[in-house]
């Protein structure tokens, strides 16, 4: 008999799941028998409700994989189990906005603007967590959040900074402007930092023309602002 696997309720665990359920009967204070039970409990409540739809396992390595998918493209690299943690952290974050909100199908357009300001754009899981909790279909929360010009799909710096190319500030000198963000910044239009701290973002008004060229650092106005103060302003602390 392999003397690295034991046998508990009739099924077999290897050295490592045995290490697993060991720190799980550390904070549960509940035996490994009774761990083990509990999973296949909630397996066969899970079977029997006659679902064709994917196992629990796949599921649960779906999950698994969107997690560490989600981290990677916020650019955050970190072991596995931390981008899950990570992962629930944010769709508990979002569950706590929904509650807020009664769960209520008709504040849906209020609920993405309160995840857009906390995490600073809309996720595929936030969406998706959405949709399962309002019962509103995935397809009408897409076309409210790629409508909208305040919803982001993509990760997003934690201050957006926009410079105006309208035909008033283009004609000040927007386009030396711009040049002087990118060059500051060492981003392009629509790109963010890796430390998500900046977006930078062209927009064709920000309605105060006699400013121009103007741009906006954080919802502040600056008027044609030179290369050391931009760095000055870049530089500050949040």
């Amino acid at each position: 008999m392999d003397k690295t696997k034991t046998r508990m309720v009739g099924v077999r665990v290897n050295k490592d799941q045995e290490e697993m359920l060991s720190k799980l009967q550390e904070k549960s204070k509940l035996t490994k028998s009774e761990l083990l039970l509990k999973g296949l409990e909630t397996l066969a409540e899970y079977s029997d409700l006659g679902q064709k739809h994917e196992s629990m396992q796949t599921a649960l390595q779906k999950l698994e994989k969107e997690a560490v998918h989600h981290l990677a493209s916020l650019k955050r690299v970190k072991r596995k189990e931390e981008a899950i943690k990570d992962f629930i952290r944010e769709i508990r974050e979002v569950d706590e906005i929904i509650d807020r909100h009664g769960c209520d199908e008709s504040m849906l357009i209020q609920i993405l603007l309160d995840v857009q300001k906390q995490n600073n754009w809309l996720s595929k899981p936030a969406l998706v967590w959405i949709s399962e909790r309002l019962k509103v279909p995935m397809t009408r929360i897409m076309q409210i959040a790629s409508f909208y010009t305040m919803f982001s799909l993509e990760p997003q710096g934690r201050q957006t900074v926009q410079v105006c190319t309208g035909t008033a500030c283009h004609v000040r000198g927007a386009t030396e402007l711009l040049t002087r963000t990118e060059s500051v910044l060492n981003l392009k239009p629509g790109e963010t930092d890796p430390n998500m701290k900046y977006t930078l973002k062209t927009v064709n008004c920000l309605g105060c023309c006699a400013l121009g060229p103007v741009m906006t650092v954080g919802g502040a106005y600056h008027s044609n602002p030179s290369v050391a103060e931009l760095k000055k302003l870049v530089e500050e602390p949040e």
